[in-house]
Parts: structure tokens; sequence; C-alpha cells
């Protein structure tokens, strides 16, 4: 075999043995490209508010109707956690810890612009409300004799048990119980302005609004933490009638009344 043969054949077998070691290898390029689809396709679509980037598993997970009712305990809960001063009045407030983690950033950010927010309600449950419910039914009793009439007044600014949004953790009442205090002249119209202009980007709505044909009138200070208390309102919706809310005075003119149609899911559009 001459030298040019032998030279042919080394320089085959060579490009063979160099090919056969890199066959299971992707070129470097083509791998960054697939690492790089990959990191772009688990981004967060631009535009959404970071608190409605992810929603935590406990919001889509179905609760029973002792949970829509308010008939728990709330400290029983892992999902409830207490928030004290100085972001509420009092100690020992409870509230979902979603809609807890999402007040204490717009407290933070109030704060920064010198605004105080302050929680005075916020977690209540069927025994509570009832509590409050027969306390105003027994002082509207020589004033309102006719029971469906007495509801109705109650039912302008307060609950009845079983269908109150504070059941669920996710509803707060801030620094006052007074609409003119909110209103232009008020002490708390700085708040006002503050919430409507800002609430929102932390996850809050205002549920009881003017204008809606409905339900409560105008309250200023309550506050709902909307990406817990829509899929709440859905499921109470979806489960809760008028003849479960039983065991308070006056529990018969619910029907009559159409506490869940009228009250209940009588809220603001932002809210729904």
């Amino acid at each position: 075999m001459n030298r040019g043969t032998l030279a042919s054949l080394f320089s085959a077998t060579a490009v063979l043995f160099l090919f056969s070691c890199n066959a299971g290898s992707a070129p470097e390029s083509i791998t960054t490209s697939v690492v790089a689809d990959q990191t772009e396709a688990a981004a967060p679509p631009a535009g959404i508010p970071a608190s409605q980037k992810t929603s935590p598993p406990s919001q889509l997970q179905p609760v029973d109707n002792n949970y829509l009712l308010g008939k728990f305990n709330p400290a029983s809960r892992a999902d409830f956690i207490a928030i004290g001063k100085p972001q509420a009045d009092k100690p020992g407030m409870m509230l979902r810890k979603e809609a807890a983690d999402a007040f204490k950033k717009m407290w933070e950010a109030a704060r920064k612009e010198r605004v105080s927010l302050k929680i005075i309600s916020s977690t209540r449950t069927f025994a509570q409300q009832k509590s409050i419910w027969e306390g105003k039914w027994s002082r509207l009793a020589a004033e309102a004799p006719d029971p469906e009439t007495r509801a109705r007044k109650i039912l302008e600014y307060s609950a009845m048990p079983g269908t109150s949004r504070h059941h669920w953790g996710t509803d707060i009442d801030l620094n006052d119980l007074n609409n003119p205090t909110f209103e232009r002249g008020g002490k708390h119209e700085k708040v006002y302005q503050w919430l409507v202009a800002h609430a929102n980007e932390y996850g809050f709505c205002q549920p009881y609004t003017a204008g809606r044909p409905h339900g409560y009138k105008e309250e200023k200070w309550h506050w709902s933490y909307a990406p817990l208390s829509k899929p709440l309102l859905e499921q109470y919706k979806a489960n809760v009638t008028d003849l479960l809310l039983t065991g308070f005075q006056g529990a018969t003119t619910a029907a009559k009344i159409q506490v869940v149609q009228h009250y209940a899911l009588g809220i603001s559009q932002d809210c729904k």
C-alpha cells in the first residue's frame, strides 16, 4: 500500500472517531436556545400586578358550608393568622394569611405617604355576628315591631349571621364606622382618597359602594381582599340559600327579604 492510500485511511478513521464521540451531545447553540425558551415560558406575563401573578393553592380549594356561614374557629385553622398592633387597634384579630400579608404591604405603603390605616374589625364568626344582630333586634323591638321591617332596618349596615363577608377572613373595617369621617372635611378624608387610588394595587376592593340597586348602605370603611373573597363568593352563591340561615332571632325573615340575593350578593362590580 502506498503512502497516499495510508494517509487517506488515517483521515477517514479520525473523522469517524470524532463523530461517534459527539453523537450524543446537542450543539451548544441548540442547548442554550432550549433553556432560554423554557425560561421565557415560565416567566409571568407582563403587566399583571405582583399580588395577582400567583395564587396560593388555598385560594382554589373548595370550602364547606360551615366555613361560608362562619361556623368555625379561625384560631384553630392553619390558614388564619393573628394581626395586631400597629396594623390593628387591638391584639388578637384574625385574618386569612394571604389577606393579612397583603394588608401589611398596603399599610406600609400608606404609612410612607403619611396615611394611617388601622383595622378595627376583621374576622367575625357566626356566633359573633349573632351577638351583634340579636343586640340590635332587641333594641329595635319597640320601634319596629314588624319582624320584616326590623330586619330591613338592621340590614342597612349589619349582616344577618351567616351572610357576613367578615366570616371568611378576607374583609376588614378600617379606622371608623361612619361615612362622614371619610368624606370632605372628615378626619379620614385622606385615608379614603388613598384607598380609592391604591387599594386595588394590593388586591383590595370596596364591596359596599354608593349607587347599588340592592344591599347594605355604602360603607367607606369596609374593604375586601378580592383574590380570596371573589372565589369564596362564587362558592357561597352556588351553595348557600336563605333556608340555611337559621339559629338566630328574626331568621324567618331571610327568605322574605331574599337576603342572599339582595345583600350577600348585592355588592360592587369590583368585588364580583
